[in-house]
Order: C-alpha cells, then structure tokens, then sequence
C-alpha cells in the first residue's frame, strides 16, 4: 500500500510540475512587445482581467506610480520588469536636471525603480526633438535585451537588468551619453541603463526626425525592423533628408545597418515615417507590411535568416497598394492647412490577420483633410494592387491614429471624432460606434472578453466584446491618454500622461 501511495505521490507531483511550467495552463504570461507578436493586433489572451476599478478608493488598483508630465508611450511587460518611456519631469536622479527623454524600468510587483536610461535633448530645432515629450516610443524585449528608439532618433540595445549586474558589452561611454553637449561624463550608477550597442539614425541615415521620433521594434530572427521617422522640416514644407530611408532593418546582435527601402519617399513625406512595420507569413513566405509616409501600403518580402550581414541589402517589393489614389501626389506641401483636399497618411501600424490587412488612413492630424477610413487589403496578390486589393472600406470620423484590434469577427478602431467602433471583420458593416469624452489618439486593447480604451479626454472604458453596445466601467482619471491598454500576467496597465495605473483584481 505504501508503494502504491508513493506512486501516487509522484504521478500527483509529476502532475503538478507539468501544469507549472505548460504555458497553455499557466496564469498569464509577458507583453514584451506592443501588439500581438509580428501581426501588431492589438488584443490579448490574459485573463481574470478586472471590469471595474476606482483610483480613489483603490478597488482592483494594485499599484500607480507618477511617470512625469507628458506621457506619450505604451509600456511592455517582461521578466518581473515593466518598461515605459517617459520624460524627465520627476527627476528621480538629481545628476540629471532639467529636460530630457527616459525610459523607466520599474518592479512588476510594486512599480518601484529598478533603473532608467537618460537622454538629452537635441540641441537646436525643437521640431527635431519636441520639449517635454520625452521618448514615446514602446521598447521591444526579447530574453535580457531591450530594443528601443530614443527621443534623438538613435536605436539602442540595453541589458535588461541595467547597470545593476555591471557594465557589459563592448559599449561603455554610458556617462558621456547620458551628459549634454558641453558636459562632462555623468557618474554611472546601479540605477542607469546598460547601453549594449547604439544605432543613430540622424548620424548614420541622414534621416531627419520631426517633432518626436515613435517606432515600435520589429523582431524577427536575427533582425530588428524599424521605421526611420525622418519626416519634414520647421516650417512643414519639404523634406530635408529626400535619400533618407523610411524603413531598415538591423541585425539585433551588432546593431549593423543589413537592408533598407529603395522607395525614394522624400518628396512624397506629407508630415513623418510614424507608422511601424508588421509581419505574417502569405503563401508560405514572410512578408514585412509597412504603411509608408505617402499613404501607400507596402509588402516585402521579409530577409532571409541566412542573408549575409557583410552588405546592405534593398528590400524587395511584392505590393503596393495606394490607400487614397486620387489624393494629391505632387507638390504635396502646397495642401498644407488644407482641410478639404489633401494627401493622406498613417499613424497607426497595419495589422495583418488570415491573410488580410487591417489600417487606418486618412488626412493627417494636424495639417490635413478631415477625412479617414478603416481599410481591408488583400495580402495575397503582387505589384500595383490599387485597382484590385481592396476588400472593404470603412469611413471613420475626421481622422484616426489607431491600430486596429481584431476579435471574433469584429474590428475595434478609434478615431478622433470622439469614437469607438465595432465593424465586422468580414465585410467591413458597422455595428456600432460608442462616444468617447475626447479625441483618441490611442488604440483599443481586447482581452478577456472585454475592450478596454481611453481618450484625450482623461476617460477610460471598459465595454463588453461583442456585437452589442454594453458599457462595463467608465472613469476619469488624472490626466489625458495616448497611449494603449497592455495586459500581462493577469494585470491591466493603463499610462496618462502622467501616471501608470497597474490593475488586478483584489
């Protein structure tokens, strides 16, 4: 009988050793990068998730911690560490005075600093580096390395575990990257970034930022695809850097230059290359799908893993197709202001799903026409497929700035007349649209049968997934949202402009 109960015994820890460690029956998991793996859909497999919280009684608020002032950024969630840009407002280091980029790591269990990496200003034109606005582009984690675009357009790759293990790799000018033109060498600290390797765009691209660089990282295999960001001058009217590319990708081990676009976007950038690549396999092959600053949608055909990293490669086209074909094409500068006629472009990333893309476009933000769509492309087809790769289209309200987020047959969007909307993913039919307090520059997250989203109007929602208008939650917090909802390990994070909210149910 004891030998029978041991066996037992061992089967039962067996068991429980598989249940452990099998991702499928696991609690949750990491949000290491912004949006689905590749595909960029903004939706998560998380659960438990709460569908109500109040900030002023603390219900389901598991931590909140102040990120500055101006909070444009979406945090990652990976190994017990949350990372999020953020200005320098708090100033949490007292060697760092005054204005410049972060990028925080923080506890998951508390939300308390573990280390952050410090970027100063780029001195002169302020529409290369806007004051105040700090880094807002989300970093990309993958293992002990974190991948992210700086506020002075430079790509870096950090040790996850900051200065707190040492100062590794080959990069160790820390402190004179850290001081500002004219400064010393700040003293390095357990608390500041480990710098892996360094990638500056404006130095080795001739690329030219425009207000604020924003590009999530794309990683697949040994690469980092990413787009540039060089966009217009002060005064809006041309494009100083024409041969800069729009598009690159990196090897994510040396941070060496491996490809780069041959589109020649120059003199067709309305405004900048703020729109992110994503990825998804067609007809067996990887294709990279980039929305490009002329508000055409390109599709290359992704490197291959055995490419040779000695040369710079063009990448190669599939398809293009032009999101708004009778918009203007040449002297585009002269629509400046125009809000009837105007050409369009993209803020959001392209979400590729069963063979589909999913993008927003339309008139740009602040300089164009009051126009945007909700569009649906075919991903199959090759060359010029503006006559024949639509599917559906849908019209939104003035503009849009969202990444689509697709669930069980129906696509949630935002756009910025103060809307939510529920489309079907099939045909593109509308079933309803729910009034937000402001604009929304941000997109929707669903997760847990739920969507969760905010505006510019300091409003958070949190409705019911569906084909049924139902509204869960709704709360005011302290300031306006820019940045989208992101789930991990059973957690909701929501980012103001001036704190991160961490929410799990009590």
């Amino acid at each position: 009988m004891k030998f029978k109960n041991n066996i037992f015994k061992n089967i039962f820890l067996f068991l429980i050793l598989i249940s452990c460690n099998n991702p499928s029956n696991a609690q949750g998991k990491d949000c290491p990068q912004w949006g689905e793996r590749h595909t960029r859909n903004m939706v998560s497999d998380e659960t438990n998730l709460p569908s109500t919280f109040n900030p002023e009684t603390g219900e389901n608020i598991k931590w909140s911690v102040s990120i500055g002032s101006h909070g444009y950024a979406t945090p990652v969630i990976s190994n017990g560490k949350v990372l999020i840009g953020a200005n320098n407002a708090d100033e949490r280091n007292p060697l760092h005075e005054g204005d410049r980029g972060t990028l925080l790591c923080l506890d998951e269990k508390d939300g308390s600093l573990l280390w952050q990496l410090i970027v100063p200003r780029i001195e002169g034109d302020r529409h290369n580096d806007w004051p105040m606005i700090g880094i807002c582009s989300p970093p990309t984690v993958e293992d002990d390395r974190v991948y992210i675009l700086t506020n002075r357009s430079e790509i870096l790759c950090l040790d996850l575990n900051g200065q707190a293990d040492g100062n590794d790799g080959e990069f160790q000018g820390e402190g004179w990257f850290m001081a500002r033109s004219g400064e010393f060498a700040s003293e390095v600290t357990s608390k500041d970034a480990d710098i892996l390797w360094c990638y500056d765009m404006k130095l080795q691209l001739g690329m030219s930022p425009h207000d604020s660089p924003h590009a999530s990282i794309l990683l697949d295999g040994d690469y980092i695809y990413i787009n540039t960001c060089n966009g217009v001058d002060y005064r809006h009217v041309e494009t100083t850097a024409l041969d800069a590319p729009s598009l690159i990708a990196l090897d994510k081990n040396t941070g060496r230059l491996v490809a780069k676009d041959n589109e020649n976007f120059g003199e067709r950038i309305f405004h900048s290359s703020w729109s992110s690549p994503a990825m998804g396999e067609v007809n067996g092959k990887k294709q990279v799908f980039f929305a490009g600053p002329d508000g055409i949608l390109y599709g290359f055909d992704a490197l291959s893993q055995s490419v040779s990293k000695d040369k710079i490669h063009t990448f190669n086209k599939v398809w293009q197709f032009d999101c708004d074909p009778t918009a203007p094409k040449k002297n585009i500068h002269d629509y400046l202001h125009n809000r009837e006629v105007s050409p369009s472009n993209f803020m959001g990333m392209p979400v590729f799903y069963k063979n589909r893309i999913y993008v927003t476009v339309g008139g740009d933000i602040w300089w164009g026409k009051k126009e945007s769509w909700l569009k649906c492309i075919d991903a199959t087809k090759t060359g010029d497929i503006t006559e024949t790769g639509e599917i559906w289209t849908q019209t939104l309200e003035l503009f849009s700035a969202a990444t689509p987020a697709i669930s069980n047959g129906l696509v949630y969007v935002t756009d910025c007349g103060k809307n939510l909307h529920c489309i079907d993913v099939e045909n593109g039919n509308s079933y309803w649209k729910h009034k937000l307090r402001q604009d929304s520059w941000s997109s929707a997250l669903v997760a847990d049968n739920k969507i969760y989203v905010g505006s510019r109007g300091s409003d958070f929602w949190i409705l019911d997934e569906g084909k049924k208008l139902k509204v869960l939650d709704s709360k005011k917090l302290d300031s306006p949202i820019h940045s989208t909802p992101v789930a991990a390990n059973g957690v909701l994070y929501i980012s103001t402009m001036n704190k991160l909210y961490a929410l799990k149910k009590n």
